[in-house]
Formats: C-alpha cells, structure tokens, sequence
C-alpha cells in the first residue's frame, strides 16, 4: 500500500495527495516505463521550469512513498538510479482510496462504516431504477 501523509480534498486527481511535480513525474513514469533522473528532467522542463535536483528529490519522495522502484546502475560519472512506477495508474488508483478509507474508518470508526453502507445503498437503488 502507498504511503499517504495529507489529503488537500481541494485539489482533483493525484495532487489531492502529491505535489504538482510528483503527480508530473508519475505521468512521465507512465509513459516511459522507465527513466533515470536526467531523462525526466528533460521532458519536464520542456514544460516547467523544474531544477534537476528538484526532479531527484521528488524521485526519492515518491521511492519513500512507495509510488516508484529504482535500481541502481553503474555507468560514466558514478552510480545513477533507473526509475520505474511500482503500480499502473488503475492499481494506484485503488491503492490510494483504499488508504485514505481506511484512515477515515481509522479515525471515525462505525459511523464512517454506517456513512458509507448508506451512501453506497442509496446508488445501488438508483442504479436499479435507472436514475
């Protein structure tokens, strides 16, 4: 399960529970597969002006979060780290609603659990009458 720290419910999508950079650097990861710091670096400051360390500690963030792997490789100027997202986005998805529910069953116990039996009663009924 991904490490979730804060909610910010104002924000759409990932950046509810990522930075912009984060959430960027996620959708580059998507898309390549695999990339180490430099290569994302490159495509993000195409759109934004982004440092590479800012890309590096983002990396880390997100390695510490449990949102991406990264292995190490040996190559010219030292060891540099290949990135990879841990989870597609459908499983993260899911990884980070399961976590924010069950820190709201954590913190609000039964009567989160009676919100969401309701809650969730009331749309199967609309669905079977076609609302």
């Amino acid at each position: 399960m991904v490490m979730i720290e804060k909610i910010r419910l104002h924000k759409k999508g990932y950046e509810s529970v990522l930075s912009p950079q984060e959430s960027a650097i996620l959708g580059v990861l998507w898309n390549s597969r695999e990339a180490r710091v430099r290569d994302i670096y490159r495509i993000l400051r195409k759109r934004n002006k982004i440092a590479l360390t800012s890309v590096a500690v983002c990396l880390d963030r997100l390695y510490k979060k449990g949102m991406v792997m990264r292995q190490a490789e040996t190559g010219p100027g030292g060891v540099h780290y290949i990135y990879s997202p841990l989870k597609s986005k459908a499983d993260l998805d899911r990884s980070i609603v399961e976590n924010i529910v069950d820190k709201i069953i954590y913190n609000f116990g039964e009567s989160a659990v009676s919100y969401f039996n309701e809650r969730f009663s009331k749309s199967r009924r609309a669905k079977r009458r076609g609302i």
